[in-house]
């Protein structure tokens, strides 16, 4: 990559993406240094799953949660639109709950929100399925939110696959709840009605709505000022309404994640009133 950006003459990079780019543009940025090049590297953050360490958000994600949040809306209409109706439906979110948190709370018509950073069980008097069953038999209908990388407990011991970038891929947590909803339901002989429902490709491709635009017009102004000021290996990030320039590898140390004991996942709690299902385990 450096040899091309020599052989090219160019002289700034700018890097747009999550991790896995921002991580690739540190390694750029380093051996740019290493060969004492003066070309510049910034990173601007795109990523719908708003996972980057100390960037308030991230470009796509406002967008993301618009689009899941119509989605949740239209599984409730589903779900209380037949006897004992569930909608379910999975959301993006391989390693942070962000998206499913944010848009159960902007409809608050979801009845569970399950992310990756909060365990939970199926079986056992504490588990999603006996909770499922009681909120059907009092309440008729109900809706399930979750995010594609939670519950991956379930798969241990499952070949593990990678994508191209060598990312683990996470198994089809949506398609393993809807069959075990309707296992334990056939089971006992009780009346279900599910609706699952994956609008993944559908948030994907659509287009960036005014707020996410107005950001990323942003975003790419305070990239080309910090790049043509001579600064390197660092992304744009917005922080308490300010844009600040984040050492790459400060960003990509960690990834962010949903707080269990935060403002955003308790206001998830009080929103749809779910309990704690983990049978073994309680957050403090």
């Amino acid at each position: 990559m450096v040899d091309s950006l020599e052989r090219l003459n160019l002289n700034i990079l700018f890097c747009i993406g999550g991790d896995g780019t921002l991580k690739g543009a540190h390694a750029i940025a380093r051996e740019i240094k290493a060969r004492g090049l003066k070309i510049g590297v910034v990173g601007v953050p795109k990523t719908i799953d708003n996972d980057i360490s100390l960037v308030s958000r991230s470009f796509g994600f406002e967008t993301a949660v618009a689009i899941a949040s119509d989605v949740i809306r239209s599984a409730h209409t589903e779900a209380n639109g037949a006897p004992h109706g569930v909608g379910l439906v999975k959301l993006m979110g391989r390693d942070s709950g962000f998206i499913a948190a944010t848009a159960a709370l902007s409809q608050s018509e979801a009845n569970y929100v399950l992310i990756p950073e909060i365990d939970f069980d199926l079986d056992g008097p504490g588990g999603l399925l006996n909770h499922l069953e009681k909120r059907l038999t009092t309440r008729g209908h109900a809706v399930i939110v979750v995010a594609e990388g939670a519950g991956q407990k379930f798969f241990e011991g499952a070949e593990e696959n990678q994508d191209a970038s060598g990312n683990i891929l996470h198994k089809d947590i949506g398609s393993f709840l809807a069959e075990a909803i309707k296992n334990r339901f056939k089971a006992k002989n009780l009346e279900l009605n599910l609706k699952y429902i994956d609008p993944s490709y559908i948030i994907r491709s659509a287009p960036a709505n005014a707020s996410d635009r107005v950001y990323c017009s942003y975003l790419g102004q305070k990239a080309a000022h910090a790049a043509m000021a001579g600064k390197t290996d660092l992304l744009i990030g917005l922080w308490n309404d300010h844009f600040v320039h984040v050492p790459i590898a400060l960003a990509t140390r960690e990834r962010k994640k949903v707080d269990p004991t935060g403002v955003l996942w308790n206001s998830v709690l009080e929103s749809t009133g779910q309990p704690f299902m983990a049978n073994n385990q309680r957050i403090v």
